[in-house]
């Protein structure tokens, strides 16, 4: 009993960090109907602040202070006012979009503003970390412990009484159910989202802060954890009672700890038993709580007041301006073959095929983010399946690189029906979670074991030999040339499936869940059929990837990279075949571009941050920021044409014909 409990006191006061966050998540939720993200994010950020203001001689209190309760709900109320007020109610893929874009773009922001180099933990807030306060059972409970868990009780009951017997507190539930009907009572809903915004903040960076010191490095890996085991205890509440939040979040916290305790010393199974417990949980509480399931929906009695969205029509183009586009891709495309297999140098060569490669990857997203209109955030997941089964069945039973990207597309087509079954009763935000919790399961227990994700020091995934062609020249041209037939023939079936049926009832299902299941079109069934389509587009991508690479590593393949993944694509156009190309050779040529950059200022955090920015720009544009210059250059292009007489619109022409 004294043994469990030495393993359990330790997770109480994880556990309350976790509470911190959770009552934050609840709160936002409650009153701005936002599921953000992006607390995990926000509280690195005030951790690497108060780490860097003590750093420099700024007294821990006044650091706290700074980084608590001046630069935390300064970025809740930023974040607010810049980026969610701008997104409609209703329209929850660009609030997930949105705040994924803050998941990845802050981080990257701090790397830029502090350097890449490791951030020393800094002291704890009140206490010494090594002062021992007193013990229970013979385990030593130390300052930071004890204040951790005053401070977590104190947060608790102040905004637990403020919710329940304020005004402040009503305002705050009316404005999640009905902004409108707030206003046509007279309070500022706008007022109390943001109070709201800046009170969560407050907490994400109180937690951030009490965190930091228990790790040798501040690091955003660790707030991860945090936020996934947050998240898991607000869903314990239905995303409804802090209390009943802040509860489960402690009682994870224990389970941790008990885990840690009691899992063998030094094993893969330890470290990732630990950070899979919430993972687990989140997953089961997803498809079983009902409520879960409708995360996201809105439930505003005047939502119907909302006009619809805009569709997101073809420009119309001149007869001149269509006929020369016919011919300008075509030909463009087979000079840049040809000057890739003469006169580029192979630095650039290996960058664009590097390019092309991801790009098998993105048109997955284009599949169930474009086409069916949910946000799946494991397809670095499923290309990593095809990645290391590739390498492993080439590595041990000598098969033919090209037949195991066969294999490894359909193992990771099994990993896709496997990610599908929580998504048949999901959708929206509920699949989006549940979808990043598998992406992290894989990095914490799958990717890391030997049999898997190969040996540390990388699993080898040879170039290609068809018959007695070999691939594995050094100028990779001959590997180049190869990639773009695959992606050629890729793109040709994704761009056939989404101008077919599926395409169309996929549409339909985006538009109207019920108005498309009332015409005979089954969403669970082609929602099953796309992501295992998508999943095993992803899994040849990542094995011709890896490939590319020769030696891959479960780092390259991480949920951070699956976050990033769907930035870029719903930046650069995530709903067509040609925006997937775009995004992975735009991709791969601008982190080349920045590597030129001295390593402290941080080239990929540059990249990651600029497709960041580029996300929040969903909303109003869902066509994509390239896809949108794409639309108005040829527009213009087509006004010049017709104001110099050069070309007649086919108006004109079919005005004349009749």
């Amino acid at each position: 009993m004294s043994q469990a409990l030495s393993y359990a006191l330790p997770g109480i006061p994880y556990g309350c960090t976790f509470a911190l966050v959770a009552i934050g998540l609840v709160l936002s939720y409650q009153s701005t109907g936002v599921f953000n993200f992006a607390f995990g994010a926000q509280a690195y950020v005030a951790a690497v602040a108060y780490a860097q203001l003590a750093s420099h001689g700024v007294p821990r209190a006044l650091s706290g202070v700074l980084a608590i309760l001046v630069l935390s709900p300064l970025l809740g109320v930023l974040i607010d006012r810049l980026i969610f007020s701008r997104i409609p109610t209703g329209n929850v893929a660009a609030k997930t979009i949105a705040a994924l874009g803050l998941m990845v773009g802050l981080p990257a922001l701090v790397t830029i503003l502090v350097g890449p180099g490791d951030i020393s933990s800094p002291p704890s807030l009140l206490f010494d970390v090594n002062t021992v306060i007193f013990h229970v059972a013979g385990t030593p409970v130390d300052g930071v412990q004890l204040s951790t868990v005053v401070v977590t009780i104190l947060v608790l009951i102040a905004l637990t009484t403020t919710l329940r017997h304020s005004v402040f507190g009503l305002e705050m539930r009316a404005a999640v159910e009905s902004p409108r009907l707030l206003r046509l009572h007279g309070v500022s809903s706008r007022r109390v989202t943001t109070l709201a915004w800046a009170t969560s903040s407050t907490l994400a960076g109180l937690a951030g802060v009490l965190l930091a010191p228990r790790y040798a490095t501040v690091s955003i890996d660790n707030y991860t954890v945090l936020l996934v085991a947050a998240i898991a205890g607000a869903a314990i509440a239905g995303l409804e009672s802090p209390v009943i939040a802040a509860v489960a979040s402690v009682g994870i916290g224990v389970a941790m700890g008990l885990t840690t305790g009691y899992a063998p010393a030094g094993s893969v199974w330890s470290t990732g038993l630990l950070s899979a417990i919430p993972f687990v949980l989140l997953l089961g509480l997803l498809a079983f709580h009902p409520k879960l399931r409708r995360l996201g929906s809105s439930e505003d009695p005047l939502a119907s007041v909302d006009p619809p969205p805009t569709p997101i029509l073809p420009p119309e183009r001149s007869v001149m301006l269509t006929s020369s586009l016919r011919y300008i891709g075509p030909a463009v495309l087979v000079l840049m073959v040809i000057s890739m297999l003469t006169w580029v140098s192979s630095t650039w060569v290996f960058v664009i095929t590097g390019g092309l490669g991801l790009s098998l990857v993105f048109m997955s997203i284009t599949l169930t983010t474009g086409a069916a209109g949910q946000v799946s955030l494991c397809q670095a997941t499923f290309a990593g399946v095809g990645a290391f089964t590739a390498g492993q069945l080439a590595t041990h039973q000598g098969v033919p690189v090209m037949t195991g990207a066969i294999a490894g597309g359909i193992a990771a087509a099994g990993a896709g029906l496997v990610a599908a079954l929580p998504a048949l009763r999901l959708r929206g935000l509920a699949l989006s979670l549940s979808t990043l919790t598998i992406a992290l399961l894989a990095d914490a227990i799958a990717f890391p074991t030997a049999w898997i994700g190969g040996p540390p020091t990388g699993l080898t995934v040879p170039r290609p030999m068809l018959g007695s062609i070999s691939f594995a020249t050094e100028s990779t041209r001959a590997y180049f040339l190869l990639v773009v037939m695959v992606v050629a023939v890729t793109g040709f079936f994704v761009r056939r499936l989404l101008r077919g049926t599926t395409g169309r009832g996929l549409a339909a299902s985006r538009q109207s869940p019920l108005a498309a299941a009332g015409i005979g079109f089954s969403p669970s069934l082609t929602r099953m059929v796309v992501f295992a389509l998508s999943a095993a587009i992803a899994g040849v991508g990542g094995a011709m990837y890896g490939s590319l690479l020769q030696v891959v590593s479960p780092g390259d393949f991480t949920y951070v990279d699956s976050l990033l993944f769907v930035v870029i694509v719903v930046t650069v156009g995530a709903r067509t075949v040609a925006g997937a190309i775009e995004a992975g050779v735009a991709f791969a040529v601008l982190t080349q571009l920045l590597s030129f950059l001295p390593n402290r200022a941080s080239p990929s955090s540059i990249v990651a941050l600029l497709f960041a920015i580029g996300s929040f720009t969903y909303a109003s544009h869902p066509e994509g920021v390239v896809e949108r210059i794409r639309r108005s250059a040829s527009s213009a292009v087509d006004r010049v044409l017709t104001a110099t007489g050069v070309s007649a619109s086919h108006h004109s022409i079919e005005e004349a014909v009749r």
